[in-house]
């Protein structure tokens, strides 16, 4: 179900992909036998990416990287495999460098294990995950509302997101991942905070650093218009003027 390469398309889509996310030194966890090393690049902005796999030791435990080291980790159906998926986040966050990214897709339940545990598609997963709901068929599974709010207080949510984009509802109960196209999965973006910004209870905000001048010209105008409309519309209820055009 690794099959890492099936998303690749659809995150080049997305800018952030490519400029924010994957940047710098990182680690692909349960990287085998479909690495992120196999595509980087697609991925300019990485500068080297290694592979966690069963040689390398517990991937709960990360040891021997050492904290605050990495600025990027991705991991593709992996946390699903481990004993303790809250330990195992634990870990991950450690090693990430402040204002480092934390990339995780793994299967959706109702998608994947489509209301079968212990697993019938792989019998190796030792949780199942949702996103949010009240209650679950799956007496192993992991609300990962839940579970976020679980490993620290410096991590910062950017994104929970089904990928059903190919996903068949009209099938039966069948293993989707086998097929060249299907997704059945959700992915987590978690980027860890920098100590000002848990110190001062905050997510990301701005540098506050000033713009070139030339650059200050049309950030001013932008506000100079934005007054002369207000001011142009002074007296008027927004939205009630009919007249003809």
């Amino acid at each position: 179900m690794r099959e890492l390469s099936k998303s690749i398309p659809r995150r080049l889509r997305d800018p952030n992909f490519i400029s924010k996310y994957f940047v710098g030194s990182g680690v692909d966890i349960g990287g085998l036998p479909d690495p992120l090393s196999l595509y980087v690049e697609l991925f300019p902005l990485i500068t080297d990416v290694r592979t966690w796999d069963w040689e390398d030791g517990d991937a709960q435990l990360l040891a021997g990287i050492q904290a605050d080291s990495l600025d990027f980790i991705v991991s593709s159906h992996c946390l699903e495999h481990l004993v303790d998926p809250c330990e195992g986040l634990r870990n991950w966050v450690r090693v990430l460098k402040p204002g480092g990214h934390l990339i995780i897709t793994i299967p959706d339940e109702d998608l994947y294990e489509q209301g079968q545990w212990p697993s019938n598609k792989n019998l190796d997963h030792k949780h199942s995950f949702t996103v949010n709901k009240q209650s679950s068929w799956s007496h192993k599974s992991i609300n990962l509302f839940q579970l976020l709010s679980e490993i620290s207080e410096n991590v910062d949510v950017r994104k929970i997101e089904v990928l059903d984009a190919t996903y068949r509802y009209n099938l039966p109960n069948y293993d989707q991942t086998m097929t060249p196209i299907g997704e059945s999965a959700i992915e987590v973006i978690i980027r860890k905070k920098t100590q000002t910004e848990v110190l001062n209870g905050t997510n990301r905000v701005t540098s506050g650093q000033q713009p070139s001048p030339y650059l200050r010209r049309y950030f001013n105008q932008y506000r100079l218009d934005y007054q002369s409309m207000k001011s142009s519309n002074d007296g008027f209820v927004p939205f009630t003027c009919e007249d003809e055009l």
